[in-house]
C-alpha cells in the first residue's frame, strides 16, 4: 500500500486540498491481488487504490470516459504474427498506467482510509 502511494504522489497525482463547499468526494477503497512466478511461487503482493466512482454523475462530476484497451482478438493476432514472423515478444508490468492520461474536470476524492495529509 505505501509503494502504491509513493508513485501516486511521486507522479503528482493529486494534491491534498480542503473540499469546496457543494463538492461531494469520491470514495476509494484498496484492491489487492496476488502475483505469481511461472513455477507458483508468490512474485510479489500488490495493492491498488481504486476510486468508487460509481458515485459520480454524468454531466454533472464528469463529461465522458475513455479507456483504450486492446481487443483479445487483437492481441491474438499480433502474437499469431510474431510467431509467423520470428518476431520476439516481451512482456512488461506498466506501473500506474492510468496516471498519463489528461483530466479536465475537478475531482475531489476521499483520502485512503489511514492515510492523512
Amino acid at each position: 500500500m505505501k509503494q502504491e502511494i509513493d508513485a501516486l504522489q511521486s507522479n503528482a497525482t493529486w494534491e491534498v486540498v480542503p473540499l469546496p463547499q457543494g463538492k461531494r468526494p469520491i470514495g476509494c477503497k484498496w484492491v489487492f491481488r496476488i502475483k505469481y512466478n511461472s513455477d507458483g511461487t508468490i512474485e510479489r503482493y500488490k495493492a491498488r487504490l481504486v476510486a468508487k466512482e460509481y458515485s459520480q454523475r454524468e454531466g454533472i462530476d464528469y463529461q465522458e470516459t475513455f479507456s483504450p484497451v486492446a481487443k483479445h482478438v487483437t492481441v491474438r493476432v499480433v502474437i499469431a504474427l510474431a510467431s509467423q514472423n520470428n518476431w520476439p515478444l516481451l512482456q512488461l508490468d506498466v506501473y500506474n498506467a492510468f496516471l498519463q492520461g489528461d483530466l479536465h474536470e475537478e475531482v475531489y476524492m476521499e483520502l485512503p482510509q489511514g492515510f492523512s495529509s
